[in-house]
């Protein structure tokens, strides 16, 4: 069943994790709107890959236009099953803005399946609701987090409503943890074909 699917998105957050959540989702039939503070439907973000190379931090490159097609003071949290807060640099400064707070608690106080990776809940924590869930971020995230009130665990973490993720190498595990709150069953035409 089709569920609406609100994400948070911004200018330079990373780019896999915009992008592959979201076309994940259209893929198996959810609709997914995108919003971002001061920007309307139509417009676009800047997004940001994010690379590991044995740095210390990882890199940063430019990466793909991101059309944004919803207008974040138009939507009303209230219509939408789920939402989806990607990570990257995005997250520090849309934290800043009240209307992408009072957006995350409404998902929060009706308990409303979250996905949120790598950066994302920096969103979360400024938003007030990690108290005494067990979740994940980006390692350098990990004091912000624990200072919102939250445990962390080292992997993907599903506590209650929330999903969350360390970066896009857990996409797999954690794009399936998402659907599975989502109630999302997959049945690729391999797989029908196998079941034959």
């Amino acid at each position: 069943m089709s569920k609406q699917i609100l994400m948070i998105v911004g200018d330079f957050g990373e780019d896999y994790e915009t992008m592959v959540p979201y076309q994940a989702l259209e893929m198996v039939g959810h609709d997914v709107d995108t919003v971002c503070p001061e920007k309307e439907a139509g417009e676009t973000v800047k997004t940001a890959i994010h690379d590991f190379r044995g740095d210390q931090t990882y890199l940063e490159e430019r990466g793909h236009d991101f059309e944004v097609n919803a207008t974040l003071a138009e939507i009303d949290a209230a219509d939408y099953d789920a939402l989806v807060v990607p990570g990257g640099r995005a997250p520090e400064y849309l934290r800043t803005y009240d209307e992408v707070l009072d957006t995350v608690r409404h998902f929060f106080e009706t308990g409303k399946p979250v996905a949120s990776i790598c950066h994302g809940p920096q969103i979360l924590a400024a938003a007030g609701v990690l108290d005494g869930y067990e979740i994940t971020a980006y390692p350098a995230v990990r004091p912000e987090v624990e200072a919102a009130g939250c445990s962390w665990v080292d992997g993907v973490v599903v506590d209650d409503n929330l999903v969350t993720g360390q970066a896009w190498p857990d996409h797999p595990e954690w794009l399936a943890a998402f659907l599975d709150l989502l109630g999302t069953e997959i049945e690729t035409e391999a797989a029908a074909v196998a079941d034959d």
